[in-house]
């Protein structure tokens, strides 16, 4: 199928039902559901490129108690879903955002199915006890597969999405109901009006400015975000009176190959398939499937404040990404396990001995240095043997503007600003302290319908 051609901006129209700001996951989805619900709808993106943050995902999306589960023999639970993901949050999730969430995943599933978008493999990601994470049966990353198919489906419905169209302000009616947006496109501003609107901005993790504000921690820190990712969602609904929240919670994520001025994130996919992080002493340090939090910090507290992700060709079969990784430089090749030590400088007889540990655990499912339990199904025993050199970098802001679990905006004394909806990692408060692989994309799909739905019972109501 040819490439999604943008709609020229010439034909951007005055009044629209609905306006969606960014075109990412939660974007898409919640043009398609209101289009689909009747409204009128735009999508307007900044950059030049659709489909944000997203483009970048790789693991896949978690859901529970789905049929795609059941075809693996995988036999899960939504309230065990719950729990994990409150706890791995360090139980400063938003109940209600969380409990909407883990019982709208499934339904999730099937909706994108609807659209003819597959998601029929599953693997497993960090701080999860199932194998929840839903993946193209071509195990294709996630991110880049997500977007085309969405826009698939946007072109086929006649949705209009605007690139190179920054919203540069909100627009209040006297009453303070947000009811359009001003617009930059070609140099050119411009007023649309609308019932309502839905920011789906995305994140600020490659904002220096937001960082520095509440993470002067991580000023000097890289960022796996796609340049667009600077908090302009944030700052929008700031400016109507919205409340932010939460917004010192930054997650690091470990595993991201920064040694090029590219940064490259390496999915938690290669992990959920078996592979083990090593040291500079080419030892084990940490139970690999344990949370992003605890991992990256683990990785921080090593002498090199680096490690080497280790996995053979059984591993390499399953994570698909890993051939983009090597196609762009990031894989070292050994021909044996002593072979691939001395290209990555650590002593042999220890990688080998590490690498023979891990495998009895493999098969004998135990564990007994790091207790993990899960990302278990293969040893790494099959020629030829990778390594990949990561640390960890900026990924993703867990704070933002402070919602209803249906997508309404709050102010500061907790009241909802009308007209204005928000969803996806511009919103704080669904993931807690820590986001679990697998729930942004999950949280794209599950609150972009939300917003999609909501926005369109709130038009149909004026």
């Amino acid at each position: 199928m040819a490439k999604f051609q943008p709609t020229s901006v010439g034909k951007l129209e005055n009044d629209y039902d609905v306006v969606v700001i960014g075109s990412g996951g939660t974007g898409l989805s919640a043009a398609i559901q209101a289009n689909e619900l009747g409204m009128k709808v735009a999508v307007l993106e900044k950059e030049e490129e659709l489909g944000g943050n997203t483009n970048r995902a790789s693991s896949g999306m978690n859901a529970a108690e789905t049929n795609v589960q059941l075809h693996h023999g995988v036999i899960d639970n939504v309230a065990d879903f719950y729990r994990e993901t409150y706890k791995d949050g360090g139980r400063l999730n938003d109940k209600d955002m969380l409990g909407y969430f883990v019982y709208h995943t499934a339904p999730a599933i099937d909706w994108l199915s609807d659209h003819g978008i597959k998601l029929d493999d599953i693997t497993v990601t960090g701080g999860m006890s199932k194998k929840r994470t839903h993946r193209p049966a071509s195990m294709t990353p996630i991110g880049g597969f997500l977007v085309k198919s969405l826009l698939d489906v946007v072109a086929k419905e006649e949705i209009p999405v605007f690139n190179k169209t920054k919203v540069i302000k909100l627009r209040q009616a006297e009453d303070g109901r947000v009811n359009g947006v001003e617009v930059n496109a070609d140099g050119i501003t411009k007023i649309i009006n609308a019932k309502a609107v839905i920011l789906a901005t995305g994140g600020f993790g490659a904002s220096k400015e937001y960082i520095k504000r509440f993470r002067p921690d991580l000023e000097s820190y890289k960022t796996t975000n796609q340049p667009g990712a600077t908090g302009d969602g944030l700052k929008l609904a700031e400016n109507v009176g919205a409340e932010l929240m939460q917004m010192n919670l930054v997650q690091v994520h470990p595993t991201v190959q920064q040694d090029n001025p590219h940064v490259y994130l390496i999915g938690e996919a290669v992990r959920g398939e078996g592979a083990i992080l090593v040291n500079g002493e080419g030892k084990r340090f940490v139970n690999e499937l344990n949370t992003r939090k605890i991992v990256s910090n683990e990785i921080t507290a090593l002498p090199e404040h680096s490690a080497y992700l280790v996995f053979d060709q059984g591993i390499r079969d399953r994570a698909k990404a890993i051939e983009f990784y090597d196609k762009v430089g990031l894989v070292v090749h050994g021909d044996t396990i002593e072979d691939l030590a001395k290209k990555i400088n650590v002593d042999p007889s220890n990688l080998q001995q590490t690498v023979n540990t891990w495998n009895k655990a493999v098969e004998e499912h135990n564990d007994t240095e790091f207790n993990r339990t899960t990302g278990m199904d293969r040893g790494i025993t099959k020629p030829g043997f990778f390594a990949i050199h990561i640390a960890p970098a900026i990924h993703y802001t867990m704070g933002g503007i402070h919602i209803t679990p249906k997508t309404q905006v709050l102010d500061g004394n907790g009241d909802i600003i009308k007209g204005l909806f928000a969803a996806g990692e511009v919103a704080g408060g669904l993931h807690g302290n820590n986001r679990v692989g697998g729930n942004s994309i999950a949280e794209t799909i599950v609150f972009g319908r939300q917003a999609g739905q909501q926005v369109t019972l709130y038009a149909r109501s004026l």
